[in-house]
């Protein structure tokens, strides 16, 4: 690798972890005033985690820190008992020393199985229930975590709603909306909106509720006491804390890979995670998992290694410390207005648009779990979702057992398969999917695409007459755009018409164009083989 290469790669993830800070900040202090923890325990949680988790954790850049789904689990923790941040800071140190456990297990490979509809249940009522707790100190209120208690309050606090307090967050909101995509690669709405709003608030003197105060020295260490009935009493809320964490850190994750085309060590992502974990809870700091908006961010801006990890926690401090009199001085309205528009982009707005076509039984998982994460238990609600979506599988499959006779697969047609990547050294190959085509397959078959490089004409031929449930459909989307990204010609064989007009219904058709679907392989196959004699003979041309 020669200099000018190294210097691009270190110019990318400085860049790629001077994004990510300025992603983090504003979501820092919001998650950490939302857990009651305050403000500074959010930023340095983001500090110490991503700092410990960057060294220790994968090559992928993952940005880490407090996110949504982890700062309800710990709001409604706190909340349940009685606001002891003592037990809640235990409670952390358990989670985290339970996420090393994971991280020696193979747990980590579960994620990959758990339904699509169940992951947009939980996540959407993530999302709206972070909505929920902001109504009020949206008005100058205070913050309140239970869901119901929340919404009751907000409608008595209509009656005495702190005016600044509401204009401003206001105008929050419409700067977070409101700001361009495009303007906001460059300028991220969040920051934009707390620099604004807090310099129109002291140009004014608004007397709004504000953070007033953060502490800027290294937190101290804190050591939880621990004993035999406390640990028996703490033990669950633990466990559905390093769930989340664990799972979320999977998830962004399985993104990153997406986004970079590798592959990152789960076990090695939980280890790192579990540690960095541990020293947060014993500083006292919130504990967060790995972030997939600022990791995004981060990969979006250049970063390609670990370094953009190390350097993000970095411009945190220096922020920190720069400009500590500043943040105090933030508005907890403001802070309201930037999480609301965290809970909207957590709401899977891809699900929403599709949702007409969804199948019925995803449905019904999608509304149990939303329904059970919004008004009574996140971890539960997952559990069920997940037994249901078994059950209604179960069922789907119980119900298409009866016996069929088929033909024989053509030995035409496999003979014409081998000739045809022998003449065509691979550039055409025919890949069947048969049988059930649904999540728990969806995310195997994923992998097995990407073991196509050098194919210019890739020839899917679905066999099974079965619909596909949601999961599927968007895998089979995720497959489509990394083939395409390969500059893959995609062909597609679909032999059921009830399959055709789900995949049009979706879109998928439209992607790879309606020329390039066919009832017959061979037809498929003399597509493939004419248009790469084309090509030739286009470079032949070109070439004399």
């Amino acid at each position: 690798m020669d200099i000018k290469t190294k210097l691009q790669i270190i110019s990318g993830d400085i860049l790629g972890g001077i994004n990510s800070a300025i992603v983090a900040l504003p979501q820092a202090l919001a998650f950490g005033v939302a857990t009651g923890f305050g403000a500074g325990a959010g930023i340095w949680g983001a500090i110490i985690l991503c700092f410990i988790a960057g060294i220790l954790g994968t090559k992928i850049p993952m940005i880490s820190g407090p996110t949504g789904p982890m700062t309800i689990v710990i709001a409604s923790v706190a909340a349940a008992l009685g606001h002891d941040m003592s037990a809640v800071i235990t409670i952390m140190l358990l989670a985290a020393l339970i996420q090393l456990l994971f991280s020696a297990t193979n747990i980590s490979s579960i994620v990959k199985y758990i339904p699509y509809p169940v992951i947009s249940g939980f996540m959407n009522g993530v999302g709206v229930i972070i909505i929920l707790i902001q109504l009020n100190p949206l008005i100058g209120h205070e913050t309140i975590s239970n869901t119901f208690e929340s919404i009751k309050h907000f409608f008595i606090n209509l009656q005495n709603i702190n005016m600044p307090a509401m204009w401003l967050g206001l105008l929050t909101l419409a700067i977070v909306f409101g700001i361009p995509k495009k303007l906001n690669k460059y300028i991220p709405s969040q920051i934009a909106a707390l620099i604004i709003c807090t310099i129109v608030s002291i140009k004014m003197g608004l007397d709004v509720p504000k953070i007033s105060e953060i502490s800027v020295s290294f937190p101290k260490i804190f050591l939880p006491e621990f004993n035999f009935s406390n640990v028996i009493t703490y033990l669950p809320y633990a466990a559905t804390l390093a769930v989340v964490l664990s799972a979320e850190s999977m998830l962004t994750g399985l993104v990153a890979d997406s986004l970079t085309k590798t592959r990152h060590n789960p076990k090695k992502l939980l280890f790192s995670q579990g540690f960095g974990n541990i020293i947060c809870a014993l500083t006292g700091s919130l504990c967060g998992t790995a972030a997939t908006m600022r990791t995004v961010a981060a990969l979006n801006a250049g970063a390609t290694t670990k370094l953009a990890a190390v350097v993000n926690p970095v411009i945190l401090c220096l922020l920190l410390f720069k400009f500590s009199g500043f943040v105090a001085e933030i508005p907890l309205a403001v802070l309201a207005g930037i999480l609301i528009k965290i809970g909207y982009d957590i709401i899977d707005i891809k699900l929403i648009k599709v949702i007409k076509f969804a199948p019925k039984d995803d449905l019904y998982v999608l509304l149990l779990v939303f329904l059970l994460t919004v008004f009574y238990n996140l971890i539960f609600a997952v559990g069920a979702g997940i037994t249901l979506a078994a059950l209604l599988y179960a069922k789907r499959v119980a119900d298409k057992a009866h016996i069929i006779q088929k033909t024989v697969y053509d030995d035409d047609i496999m003979r014409l398969e081998k000739i045809l990547e022998a003449d065509y050294q691979h550039k055409i190959r025919v890949v069947h999917i048969s049988g059930q085509f649904f999540f728990g397959s969806a995310t195997q078959m994923i992998s097995k695409f990407e073991d196509v490089l050098g194919t210019k004409y890739l020839i899917i031929n679905y066999e099974s007459d079965d619909l596909l449930d949601i999961s599927a459909i968007f895998a089979l989307e995720d497959i489509i755009i990394r083939l395409k990204s390969q500059h893959i010609k995609i062909l597609m064989v679909i032999k059921n018409e009830d399959v055709l007009n789900q995949l049009k219904s979706h879109s998928i058709v439209e992607q790879i164009g309606e020329h390039m679907v066919f009832y017959s392989e061979i037809d498929a196959i003399e597509q493939a083989k004419s248009s790469l004699k084309m090509k030739a003979v286009k470079k032949k041309r070109n070439q004399s």
